[in-house]
């Protein structure tokens, strides 16, 4: 991804709140490549619901900067936790990491997404 003058805050940085951004566009992308799409989720009232995050800001970012996000997933119970780091291009530095913590409610509850399991099967890590 590349980083977008308006992102920035007034000290040319990119803003705290921006990085959310990051993880989530993120967390969709590696849905639709495991076949999955909110929007279809969503009408079969399947909702993945974020319910913690946990963010370390190591580096900033500034306008027009490339990076990569990376991704990796953990599944306790009914919980998955997504392990994601923001690295700049192209000198490799760590500019965020973050835990964040999803569950999906299934009609209203939270429920055991086997969908979800099924997808993601190459990139969960059991606990």
């Amino acid at each position: 991804m590349k980083v977008r003058d308006y992102e920035c805050d007034s000290q040319g940085v990119v803003n705290n709140a921006i990085y959310l951004h990051y993880f989530e566009a993120t967390r969709h992308e590696l849905m639709e490549k495991c076949g999955m799409r909110l929007r279809d989720l969503t009408e079969e009232n399947i909702l993945p619901v974020v319910r913690n995050v946990n963010i370390s800001y190591r580096s900033s970012l500034r306008g027009s900067e490339e990076f990569i996000c990376s991704i990796n997933i953990e599944r306790k119970g009914l919980r998955y936790f997504f392990h994601q780091q923001i690295i700049r291009i192209p000198d490799n530095t760590l500019c965020a990491d973050a835990v964040i913590e999803v569950v999906c409610l299934i009609d209203g509850k939270v429920g055991k997404p086997d969908m979800f399991d099924k997808a993601f099967a190459d990139y969960i890590n059991w606990k």
